[in-house]
């Protein structure tokens, strides 16, 4: 497989697909891979660098039994446990990022959905956000209905966050409380909000490498705009504390490989980048043009300024 020449290919229109052979990802040429998914980023989507910040608005108890999750509530990590924040601690952080130039700012909460005087709230922090704040904003509470993702656009959300995961195949294995097919339900629910879908996954959860191909085959599917990739860290008192760390090459190989499958999308590096040299700095040269970033050190190692700092010395405008 000549991959400079697929990746040509791919910045001049062709687009692979499931009906293809994709089986070359898992033993080509890591560092032409990488070289090949640069270039598709560089010709396809620029060189600006999407900056997203969360705050925890909900935390602990959760009813699902996600194995990788520390705050569902078949569990015992000792997370901190909390309802909903109130408005003025959510206006507070949401305006510290947009000071500090994040582009993007979303709620997330625990639990299988968000409903009620919750919800309600947090319609009122959106609303107020997107008044007085120069970010964009986007949202995570789990599965909504049509009528709430309307109700999150009309408050000036923009995007809609709703991870798959994995694969199809190897949901069952991950969590049995809710099912693949509502993920792909809360999508397309979302989108026909107007809302534009930031979907993605965890790598290191015991899957194949064809399930993280199949993962982002689907992504593709589904015209999800933005690919939060996140590697496993495991954490004491879930159901994959003992499962070990990916190498930093098996995560440049997967990124990689979701920019030859996602060549416009945003592929986010979120949760993981402490297991790479430079909290990642060479996934961003491998495909990624985007990441969580803020100043809790909880998943990438660099605060927002570092981050800032490193992907403008990489060719990067924030």
């Amino acid at each position: 497989m000549n991959l400079l020449k697929l990746s040509d290919e791919i910045i001049n229109g062709k687009r692979l697909t499931r009906n293809d052979d994709l089986s070359f990802f898992a033993d080509a040429d890591l560092n032409q891979l990488c070289e090949g998914a640069d270039k598709i980023r560089k010709a396809l989507c620029g060189s600006h660098a999407d900056l997203c910040s969360i705050i925890n608005g909900r935390s602990g108890r959760c009813s699902e039994n996600c194995k990788f999750c520390a705050q569902s509530a078949h569990h015992h990590t000792g997370i901190e446990e909390y309802s909903f924040l109130n408005k003025d601690t959510l206006l507070e952080d949401c305006r510290k990022h947009a000071d500090k130039g994040v582009h993007r700012y979303s709620i997330v909460t625990a639990g299988r959905t968000l409903v009620g005087k919750d919800f309600e709230h947090a319609c009122e922090a959106y609303k107020e956000m997107h008044e007085k704040f120069n970010i964009r904003l986007c949202a995570s509470h789990g599965l909504l209905t049509k009528d709430a993702f309307l109700a999150l656009k009309e408050s000036g959300v923009e995007m809609y966050h709703e991870n798959i995961e994995t694969s199809k195949r190897n949901f069952p294995n991950i969590c049995t409380t809710h099912h693949y097919e509502d993920k792909i339900e809360g999508i397309h629910l979302a989108h026909e909000a107007g809302l534009s879908v930031c979907s993605g996954g965890i790598i290191g959860m015991g899957e194949t490498f064809e399930d993280r191909v199949d993962m982002a085959v689907s992504l593709a599917e589904l015209n999800v705009e933005s690919i939060p990739l996140n590697a496993l860290i495991p954490i004491k008192g879930t159901a994959f504390e003992s499962l070990p760390p990916l190498t930093e090459e098996e995560i440049l190989r997967t990124v990689a490989m979701f920019r030859y499958l996602n060549p416009t999308a945003y592929i986010r590096l979120a949760a993981g980048r402490t297991l790479m040299k430079n909290s990642g700095k060479k996934a961003f040269l491998s495909g990624a043009n985007a990441t969580i970033t803020g100043d809790m050190l909880t998943t990438s190692g660099n605060n927002i300024e570092q981050d800032k700092k490193m992907l403008t010395e990489i060719g990067y405008s924030v």
